[in-house]
């Protein structure tokens, strides 16, 4: 296993009598396309947050290989172990297209831009002067640039149509088969969880898993 959560425990800081996550654990393995859905405010962004290091359990522990992240510092296992992408992308506003990717690490950008359909002429443009389909594709490129092996993705096409999502879906899924990665998203959406290799539900703070969404 490349990445697992152990018994974790998780309130938000506001909430300290109020357990989101309730002894939590789960192991993550490469070239697999893991789902992780639940009701909104279940618990799945922040249980996210807490592979990726962005935050720190109550109790518990997040292990990379076998080793606690909190040994080599949450810094070191967001640059160097996991690549991420938000919802609402988060991409540097005044670089190109190109300039971003470049970013994400040591991957060859104009590859990349090319493998999520970016067409050239958009790789020395303004991110800002992209359209939100192809934002969401410069920030998975930038994803992908890096020599990580999880790459934890946040509801990566909950603001895409149908036909864009489609292409997400299925560039995420050859980033795990064929580029040999553990992807990782949360999503409220069927479409992505029915591609999914497996599905986990996080729901009253316990984490399960299921063949699907009902």
């Amino acid at each position: 296993m490349i990445i697992e959560a152990r018994n974790i425990m998780y309130s938000y800081k506001s909430k300290r009598d109020t357990l989101v996550l309730k002894q939590v654990s789960a192991a993550f393995k490469e070239r697999t396309f893991y789902a992780i859905v639940g009701p909104s405010g279940s618990g799945k962004t922040t249980f996210l947050s807490l592979l990726a290091g962005l935050d720190s359990p109550v109790s518990g522990s997040i292990l990379y290989n076998g080793e606690d992240i909190r040994k080599k510092g949450l810094n070191y296992h967001r640059r160097h172990d996991i690549s991420l992408v938000f919802q609402n992308y988060n991409l540097i506003d005044y670089l190109t297209t190109e300039e971003n990717v470049k970013l994400g690490g040591k991957g060859d950008a104009e590859k990349l831009l090319q493998e999520v359909g970016i067409p050239g002429e958009d790789w020395k443009r303004n991110v800002l002067q992209l359209s939100g389909g192809q934002q969401q594709r410069v920030a998975i490129a930038r994803a992908l640039a890096s020599e990580s092996k999880v790459l934890l993705a946040d509801e990566p096409t909950g603001n895409l149509d149908e036909d864009t999502s489609a292409g997400i879906i299925e560039l995420l899924k050859r980033t795990a088969h064929e580029s040999g990665k553990c992807v990782i998203v949360v999503t409220h959406s069927r479409q992505l969880a029915e591609e999914a290799d497996e599905v986990l539900e996080i729901k009253d703070g316990k984490l399960k898993n299921c063949t699907g969404m009902d």
